[in-house]
């Protein structure tokens, strides 16, 4: 990420002749917004690990076609300097304000520096980016998303040739190829018909997606769930505007659920998404007309996916005909726990298998699991951290991937591909509840047995939007408070912080020495971990311009549990109004 004065860069951009028309009457409209002028220009959008994410407009720090040849120039060079053989690229993109465009701007980029460009024909969720990438043996990909973004928003998402997200060391080494490009208006990109004939752009057909829906099915569909318990199962379904409408109505059909019911008013992408406030599946407003079109059928079960479908929701129908919208950690958790008995009794269970969560994720899961006697293993917080461990284990055969998720909403279960995946996740949420329903039981009942098992847990994220320079600076400042005075929990005893900066665990009340080495990659992470097994955990957001907390309350009863969550959100949201 580079700085600049934010007016020459303006002036240079006024200066240029060949601007889109759109583009250019937004430039001339900066005039009149200085402060828009100001953040548009005063640094490069920032490229890492997420690739990049930004508000749609001209500037270097904004989502435009000059920004996505630069990064893909970047990404190109490194292909070739890395690959072995001819490099390749599989390129996606979801329903998002210029997705299309920014996605046929990176093949033609690709193609001027000698990488072939599969590029989707029609738009696609996330995952099947990342089973594209594995099944056509790519370098790389490129997924042109927001996720769950305002409309104002697109992105950059770059994949390695596991199929996962690129990690720290690969994003510094495209970024060092970025970074080398001065002239931001005279990218090398071909013509696409040139590009077509050379064979060096090439089109992904509807056939991709065809596979990709049976290699879930094949993967997920268990033996011990009945035909006339996926036909008895009542499922309503909402895209919110994006990607999953198609390939989540296909894997449910192909398997035998048979009472789908879509919420057409958002079964159609649409770059506004009209219907929502945010097209965010961990937001309960996103649900409402879901919800209500449940009433309608008395659905068993409520399913909504973000636009880029990587990410899914769950709400579920309770003895009273009201519904219950389950937390991302009460979702991962019952999922780890039915999958895990059903690989149980096919006699399917690895010796060395492994469940992976992030460190903000409940201990929830991790209890179920290690029932099973499985190996469960933190990672730092984002899924591509979980998709590299599942490569890594893949190569070296030390353990087997069994499950890996997140509290954001985030799962996979079979590894088909290397980040989070809402369509095979649909298809194992029915399983499951179709399981359970056969047997008189809905989730919420399975959800309450569980927590009578291993204790309660209970979990919330507070947040604060700190936006431009000065927010980045707060931020920074906030990380560097917290770090020298730590904090206090009224009612609660630290037990040890986590510094994942620092990359270090110290123990409190102990002898100064009492520390140990973290494994993990370095983060600007802080947990504070409790005697009664409690935490709270500090982070800048990776991919918004916000602080987040993240509190994990513990308790041998609800009320305990409640009391505890209490009083750690307490101390949470004293952090923010810091």
């Amino acid at each position: 990420m580079r700085t600049y004065n934010a007016e020459e860069q303006y002036q240079q951009w006024l200066a240029w002749p060949d601007h889109p028309a759109s583009l250019k009457e937004q430039l001339e409209g900066l005039r009149e917004q200085p402060d828009t002028l100001f953040d548009s220009f005063y640094r490069s959008l920032s490229f890492g690990t997420g690739g990049m994410r930004g508000v749609l407009g001209p500037g270097t720090n904004r989502m435009n076609i000059y920004t996505v040849r630069r990064a893909t120039y970047g990404f190109a060079q490194y292909l070739r300097a890395t690959s072995e053989g001819e490099p390749s690229v599989v390129i996606g993109y979801d329903g998002r304000r210029q997705s299309a465009e920014f996605a046929l701007e990176a093949g033609l980029v690709m193609a001027a520096a000698g990488v072939t460009a599969f590029v989707f024909q029609e738009l696609c969720p996330t995952p099947e980016l990342s089973f594209a990438v594995r099944e056509f043996g790519a370098s790389g990909g490129i997924m042109i998303t927001a996720s769950h973004n305002p409309p104002e928003y697109n992105g950059y998402k770059v994949y390695n040739k596991t199929g996962g997200q690129i990690l720290d060391d690969e994003a510094s080494a495209i970024t060092a190829q970025i970074e080398q490009v001065e002239d931001w208006f005279s990218i090398p990109r071909m013509h696409r018909e040139e590009a077509e004939a050379a064979g060096l752009l090439r089109w992904v057909s509807e056939s991709l997606e065809h596979r990709y829906v049976e290699r879930v099915v094949q993967a997920l569909q268990r033996p011990t769930v009945s035909a006339d318990a996926r036909r008895n199962l009542r499922i309503v379904y909402s895209a919110l505007h994006g990607t999953g409408n198609r390939p989540v109505l296909a894997v449910l059909e192909a398997a035998g659920y048979t009472q789908v019911h879509t919420v057409q008013s958002q079964a159609e992408p649409h770059p506004e998404f009209p219907t929502v406030a945010s097209p965010n599946p961990e937001e309960p407003e996103a649900f409402s007309q879901s919800l209500t079109v449940a009433q309608q059928w008395a659905a068993d079960v409520v399913f909504a996916t973000d636009p880029d479908a990587d990410r899914v929701g769950v709400a579920v129908r309770k003895a009273d005909g009201e519904y219950t919208l389950l937390t991302g950690n009460q979702t991962g958790a019952l999922l780890v726990d039915f999958w895990l008995e059903q690989l149980a009794a096919e006699r399917r269970l690895p010796h060395r298998g492994v469940v992976f969560k992030t460190i903000v994720t409940s201990e929830f899961g991790a209890q179920l699991a290690r029932r099973h006697r499985v190996d469960v293993e933190d990672t730092l917080t984002g899924f591509k951290y979980i998709g590299a461990k599942a490569s890594e284990y893949e190569r070296t055969g030390e353990k087997t991937f069994l499950f890996g998720y997140e509290e954001s909403y985030g799962y996979l279960a079979a590894p088909l591909v290397r980040d989070k995946d809402a369509v095979q996740i649909c298809l194992l949420l029915a399983e499951m509840a179709a399981f359970y329903k056969e047997r008189g039981q809905n989730l919420l009942d399975v959800l309450e047995q569980r927590y009578k098992t291993v204790g309660f847990f209970a979990e919330r994220l507070f947040s604060k939007t700190l936006p431009g320079a000065d927010g980045m600076s707060r931020m920074a400042a906030l990380m560097q408070q917290l770090r020298a005075d730590g904090i206090r929990v009224d009612g609660l005893q630290l037990a040890a912080v986590e510094d994942y900066w620092l990359r270090e665990k110290r123990w409190v009340n102990v002898a100064a020495s009492s520390s140990e080495p973290l494994s993990l990659p370095k983060a600007d992470v802080l947990k504070f971990i409790f005697t009664n097994g409690s935490w709270l955990a500090v982070r800048p957001s990776g991919t918004e311009p916000k602080m987040k907390v993240y509190v994990g309350a513990r308790g041998e009863t609800r009320a305990d549990c409640d009391d505890v969550l209490h009083r750690l959100s307490t101390a949470a949201n004293a952090i923010l109004s810091s």
